[in-house]
């Protein structure tokens, strides 16, 4: 398929579903940029102030995702597999939901956040979001196909990175952490976080399969 036909296949007159996504990249890199701006608070208050911003976020994305599948439900014409933009929807929405319970655990635990497990954990989440949200703006006119690979391909080494973090950090907490709770806390801390960078892994996978569809 040459590429005017392709760009022609993939730009339809109804571009709300561009729009949408685009609008729930750009607010789960925020809330990417939010997680580590909270985990590199000391002040237990100014955290669950950067909490709630978060919280407010993540329920804007909520509401984004509803009126994706509503647009889904009523547009006869879509820029791509009606299956792939529920698939898209659902990845983009879990990368939130997982940001959200890092912080959310992070806070109801009181845990001190001057952990490098968390810490290496939050930045592997933000350069995970940056690289979702360029893979993600490249859907509209898909012009830069190779930034978008290699934002992909980003992806897949952060949650490799992801892995390699959570087991040196359960390692390091079992050989350093005496209190029970505390290893249960940050365990649970971990795990959380790590899920979040395997989402964006899912996310990235969607975006691969529209890719190889419509090139």
């Amino acid at each position: 398929m040459g590429i005017n036909t392709f760009g022609r296949l993939f730009m339809p007159k109804n571009k709300v579903f561009y729009e949408l996504f685009e609008d729930v990249a750009e607010k789960v890199h925020e809330m990417g940029l939010k997680l580590k701006e909270m985990v590199s608070e000391p002040d237990n208050n100014k955290r669950a102030a950067v909490l709630a911003q978060i919280e407010d976020l993540e329920h804007k994305n909520d509401d984004n995702t509803h009126r994706i599948f509503t647009e889904l439900g009523r547009n006869f014409i879509t820029p791509f597999d009606r299956e792939d933009i529920h698939y898209l929807a659902t990845a983009l929405d879990d990368i939130a939901d997982y940001i959200f319970a890092s912080s959310k655990k992070i806070n109801f635990y009181s845990v001190n956040p001057n952990d490098t497990g968390i810490q290496k954990m939050a930045d592997l989440i933000l350069q995970g979001t940056v690289e979702i949200k360029k893979a993600v703006n490249g859907l509209r006119d898909m012009k830069n196909l190779r930034e978008m690979t290699e934002a992909m391909v980003k992806v897949n080494s952060i949650e490799n990175q992801a892995d390699d973090v959570f087991d040196m950090s359960i390692e390091m907490l079992f050989q350093q952490e005496n209190d029970f709770k505390e290893v249960i806390k940050k365990r649970e801390i971990y795990q959380v976080m790590e899920i979040a960078t395997d989402k964006c892994e899912d996310a990235a996978n969607v975006i691969e399969s529209i890719i190889i569809k419509y090139a």
